[in-house]
């Protein structure tokens, strides 16, 4: 997004915020990134659209980030956030949602951090869109691929 002269990531990593786009960028693996819009963006996004879009993100402005990966607005994580600014300001489904359990879990860091974070009791229904839902979204259209 847009804010003055310069391009912003709006991010829950932390609290839900905004970071300059070249400072998101450093954080990352050697300045690798991708950058996707919506196709036809240049009619879907008005200016009422935009402020839609900016008002449904207000709503997670400082929310923790969920390391539980669970569905409600109290904690919120990166493609969440994505995800439910779209669906909530413009009705898109950016991505798919799916279940915990429709995941890959077998392998052993995983199997570790789903203990650490659930203990016996891991949220197998639990809705969850990955960030390569969003990545794949025949919504999207590729502007620098990744």
């Amino acid at each position: 997004m847009k804010i003055g002269k310069r391009f912003h990531v709006y991010e829950a990593v932390g609290p839900v915020r905004y970071l300059p786009l070249q400072e998101w960028i450093a954080r990352g693996r050697d300045g690798h990134y991708a950058l996707k819009r919506l196709k036809n963006a240049d009619t879907l996004l008005t200016p009422g659209a935009l402020r839609k879009i900016r008002q449904a993100g207000n709503a997670f402005k400082g929310k923790p980030y969920d390391f539980a990966f669970g569905w409600s607005d109290a904690r919120i994580y990166c493609s969440e956030l994505v995800y439910k600014i779209y669906f909530r300001a413009l009705g898109l489904q950016v991505g798919k949602i799916r279940r915990l359990g429709d995941f890959d879990l077998t392998h052993p860091i995983v199997q570790e951090k789903l203990r650490e974070r659930y203990k016996d009791n891991i949220p197998l229904y639990e809705p969850v869109i990955s960030p390569q839902d969003i990545l794949e979204s025949d919504l999207l259209v590729s502007v620098k691929p990744g």
